[in-house]
């Protein structure tokens, strides 16, 4: 069952110009950064009120984040759900003939595990589902 937003990811070409910008003309505070090399991409996290932003540099450009920068350019990248049971949701979605990115789950970001929709299946919205692995705080 989702149970929340978890954060929105945005595709930007350098963490260290966006933080930055995120701290001074917004006022939040970057709550960390973390490499995850399975999705090629360095991270930073925000809170805003209880939903994390998530800040996506990807690390080579054939990676997804980079493909989406050199087609798109920097803006949101998906949005990801929390959820109490990933492999629960991703059969419901399946179910439901949601194309799959990822059939299983893998780790991510701030000791969570997810997988992603299909944009195609979901009007256009890169989906993430996130669940806390056992033993992760989550926290950034």
């Amino acid at each position: 069952m989702i149970t929340a937003i978890d954060h929105l990811g945005i595709a930007v070409r350098s963490l260290d110009e966006a933080v930055p910008l995120y701290e001074s003309a917004l006022g939040l505070k970057c709550l960390g950064r973390e490499e995850v090399p399975s999705q090629q991409v360095r991270t930073a996290f925000f809170d805003a009120g209880g939903v994390h932003l998530e800040l996506l540099e990807p690390t080579s450009p054939d990676s997804a984040v980079g493909r989406f920068l050199s087609e798109r350019g920097e803006g949101i990248h998906h949005v990801a759900f929390r959820t109490d049971d990933i492999a629960g949701q991703l059969q419901q979605a399946a179910a439901a003939g949601v194309r799959l990115i990822h059939e299983k789950p893998f780790a991510g970001a701030a000791g969570k595990q997810v997988a992603f929709l299909h944009p195609k299946s979901t009007r256009g919205v890169l989906t993430e589902l996130c669940a806390l692995q056992p033993g992760a705080t989550g926290a950034h």
